[in-house]
């Protein structure tokens, strides 16, 4: 039995071959060759396959003895040493007398015994002994083996030029894949040192605040414990002198004359009454508190995501296939558009992905200064952070002002600014300048309760659209909070986020569905876009839209790291966004906004950032936010006085950033 054997994902590259009273390989009996050329002793039982060729091979019904004998080499020792033709019968003698045992051996006909094979038979494409010629093979046209010889030996030398010629560029991918392992593994010492960098340094800085807050605590202490010790000091002093005074005068009552204690009497009362009327601190002047406030749940949030080991993706350059007019008529410095199809490596196949890239051809964008507005000062801060954070509102918990896992925002031209407060199932309203106004939502699963708001908007005539993500629905509430009516019922799966365009139409953003809804504020279905799936025209967990002047829809991606932009009909138009945290690249995008100039201010909730593009989706800048970093940014809006707003959930609160242009 011939086995390939495989072991723990190792292939076995030997084999073993056993006989009967054989313990060491010996002369070569009989050879057997394999369809893979790989050649064995009929003698001996092959019992693991040795799969350099990767090939299996299975053996004839009859056996062993029906592979074919490997009488290579001895055809050419007897073609080489001996003559065919004019030794024997009829001018085809046998071999030389010389390598009478080495034709015997390897080139004796297998149906007549002791007779050479000397002939070629055309027909049956074997060799043959004269005797074969004038039986089974008489009607059949042979030649001289020699002959045949010839034209195989040519046929094989371009076959084997053929394969000789593929040797080198084996060599050069050998060389190629041996300096990309060995690159591999200097990456990976590099990364591995980055990393024990990264946290010795990480360490460092938690031992140097660790020491500033030691130091703190010490002076803290020490400031209290030196009024404290004071005042113990002044009332020790106090008493002992109490103690004095009583002591004399109790002695000048028990044992004192009468003229004695006449003579001290006046000095002794005078002290007495000194003592009783003085001033002592009986309360104490400093309090017992020290405290540490270690708000450490973002931090450990933080650590337990810190970093990340990016592999690129497993596509190569010289499979990439770059389509359109950007190819041919691209220019440094001005947006081009082109296709490229690239192929990924998979375990089983490669697949075809299309990238529509938009922005200057080969030219990398960076993050520019914006130029001043209204609201900057235009004085130097002396904080070297300069930062465009105005005010934020909020902490955790579940009274006025205060959110759990905040979602949704959105922003009146009335100067009011809408919070969809997720986890604490209502809506907050605060004005432009963070005063709370309003509160209303009861949770539950009835028509005009909340269960999951997630995204908010505010309609032309003033009511409050809720998308609402565990009912499956959107809520339509008056200005005061009063419920109305309810919309896509049974047509939705996960509402996310809402936004109303130019027609006074309602857009939701299905994430669990994977694609946009348009309802009338009635209810009736206008239209409906998208599908899941990594296409221009699909989605992998939409989050939340925005309506740019032009009635366009621009909705943000989470999973495809992207954004999106369609006409009013559904029609899409450009994409723009890849993952990465370099300039215009996101890591999940979630809130989208559109000011008026049509610039898209977005944001990153891997990255916890804010960028904005212009309108044809070219990176602008960031909104700076260094000083009061964000922490997982979910929706965003402009407010009517020219600000950002967006709900920081992780931080549970909202913030407001100056938005120059």
């Amino acid at each position: 039995r011939l086995y390939n054997h495989e072991t723990a994902g190792l292939s076995c590259f030997s084999f073993r071959m056993a006989s009967e009273g054989c313990t060491s390989p010996g002369p070569v009996n009989n050879p057997k060759v394999l369809p893979c050329l790989h050649t064995f002793c009929e003698k001996y039982v092959l019992t693991l396959l040795y799969p350099v060729c990767r090939r299996t091979s299975i053996l004839p019904k009859e056996g062993l003895t029906a592979l074919q004998s490997n009488f290579i080499t001895g055809l050419m020792e007897v073609l080489e040493t001996s003559p065919c033709g004019g030794q024997g019968e009829e001018g085809h003698g046998g071999p030389h007398p010389t390598n009478t045992s080495t034709a015997g051996r390897l080139l004796s006909c297998p149906s007549h015994e002791g007779n050479v094979m000397e002939f070629y038979c055309l027909p049956c494409e074997m060799a043959v002994c004269k005797e074969c010629t004038g039986g089974e093979h008489s009607q059949h046209t042979t030649v001289p083996l020699r002959n045949k010889l010839e034209q195989h030996r040519l046929s094989l030398q371009e076959q084997l030029n053929a394969v000789k010629n593929r040797l080198p560029e084996i060599d050069s991918a050998l060389q190629v894949l041996s300096e990309t392992l060995q690159q591999m593994a200097n990456q990976k010492s590099s990364i591995e040192q980055d990393i024990h960098t990264t946290f010795t340094e990480l360490q460092q800085t938690l031992d140097m605040r660790k020491k500033v807050l030691l130091m703190e605590l010490e002076v803290n202490y020490g400031l209290k414990q030196k009024v404290l010790q004071a005042q113990l000091s002044s009332l020790l002093q106090g008493r002992e002198s109490m103690h004095d005074g009583c002591t004399l005068a109790e002695r000048a009552l028990l044992r004192g004359s009468g003229a004695e204690l006449l003579l001290t009497s006046r000095q002794l009362g005078e002290r007495l009454d000194e003592l009783a009327g003085h001033y002592l601190p009986l309360q104490p002047e400093e309090n017992a508190q020290l405290a540490f406030i270690a708000e450490t749940e973002a931090v450990r949030a933080s650590i337990r995501t810190l970093g990340a080991v990016n592999i690129s993706v497993s596509s190569v350059g010289q499979t990439g296939t770059p389509l359109g007019e950007g190819v041919q008529g691209c220019v440094v410095g001005r947006p081009a558009r082109m296709t490229v199809t690239v192929k990924e490596h998979e375990p089983d196949a490669a697949v075809g992905r299309k990238v529509k890239t938009l922005g200057p051809a080969n030219v990398r964008q960076r993050a520019v200064k914006r130029p001043g507005s209204k609201y900057s000062s235009g004085r130097r801060k002396e904080n070297p952070i300069e930062d465009d954070l105005v005010f934020r509102i909020g902490t955790k918990g579940r009274n006025k002002g205060e959110f759990t896992n905040l979602q949704g925002v959105a922003a009146s031209n009335l100067g009011k600014v809408l919070i969809a407060d997720s986890n604490n199932q209502c809506v907050q309203i605060f004005s432009n300048d963070g005063q709370f106004r309003n509160r209303f939502g009861v949770r539950g699963r009835s028509p005009g309760q909340l269960q999951r708001p997630t995204g908010v908007a505010e309609h032309p005539n003033g009511d409050i659209i809720i998308a609402d993500y565990d009912n499956k629905w959107v809520s339509i509430f008056s200005s005061d909070g009063k419920f109305k009516t309810k919309i896509g019922s049974g047509k939705l799966m996960g509402p996310k986020g809402v936004s109303i365009n130019r027609n006074g139409h309602v857009v939701v953003v299905d994430n669990k569905a994977c694609c946009v809804f348009i309802f009338q504020p009635n209810g009736k279905l206008v239209t409906k876009f998208g599908s899941r799936g990594n296409g221009d025209k699909q989605f992998a967990g939409p989050h939340f839209a925005a309506v740019n002047q032009n009635n366009e829809i621009i909705i943000t991606d989470f999973h495809n790291h992207s954004v999106k932009v369609f006409n009013s009909e559904g029609e899409f138009l450009l994409k723009f966004g890849s993952n990465g945290e370099g300039n215009g690249q996101f890591n999940a995008p979630t809130g989208v906004a559109v000011d008026v100039n049509g610039n898209i201010i977005v944001a990153d909730w891997g990255n916890s950032r804010i960028q904005v593009f212009d309108g044809s989706g070219s990176f602008l800048s960031y909104i700076n936010t260094s000083a009061d970093p964000l922490y997982g940014p979910q929706g965003l809006a402009l407010t009517s006085d020219g600000h950002v707003v967006v709900a920081d959930s992780g931080n549970h609160c909202f913030k407001v950033y100056r938005y120059l242009q």
